[in-house]
């Protein structure tokens, strides 16, 4: 089975969630984005952790994580380009989250994170094997 390796940003919280399904499962989306939109390149997802999570979460922490899904399962949602060539991601609606869960392969594992909106990206490869 062929499967797609996407990287999404996150803050603290969700990390503390996917940490608790087992490095295996995606908590429901913020309500303020209710579509989760997981992206295609790490580069793209650092540029939002640090923009996003590490300005404006709670804790000023941005994490990305690395996954891989069934390609079959990307195969039915769109890949969008989000501006800039290079800034694809993929549109899945909540109700689908749980589907996306299913289709991972392995374990979801942290790439890199940021402390604070002006911090630079440290990267890394924690795997939960």
């Amino acid at each position: 089975m062929t499967s797609v390796t996407l990287y999404q940003p996150v803050g603290m919280e969700e990390l503390q969630d996917i940490k608790a399904s087992g490095w295996k499962a995606f908590p429901p989306h913020d309500i303020e984005q209710p579509i989760f939109r997981p992206v295609t390149n790490e580069a793209f997802a650092a540029q939002l952790a640090q923009n996003w999570n590490a300005a404006h979460t709670t804790y000023r922490r941005g994490y990305i994580v690395r996954f891989e899904v069934l390609k079959s399962f990307l195969d039915a949602y769109e890949n969008k380009v989000s501006g800039t060539p290079g800034h694809e991601e993929y549109w899945i609606p909540p109700e689908d989250l749980s589907l996306l869960n299913a289709a991972i392969q392995g374990q979801i594992a942290v790439a890199g994170t940021f402390a604070g909106h002006d911090a630079e990206y440290r990267r890394f490869d924690e795997t939960h094997a």
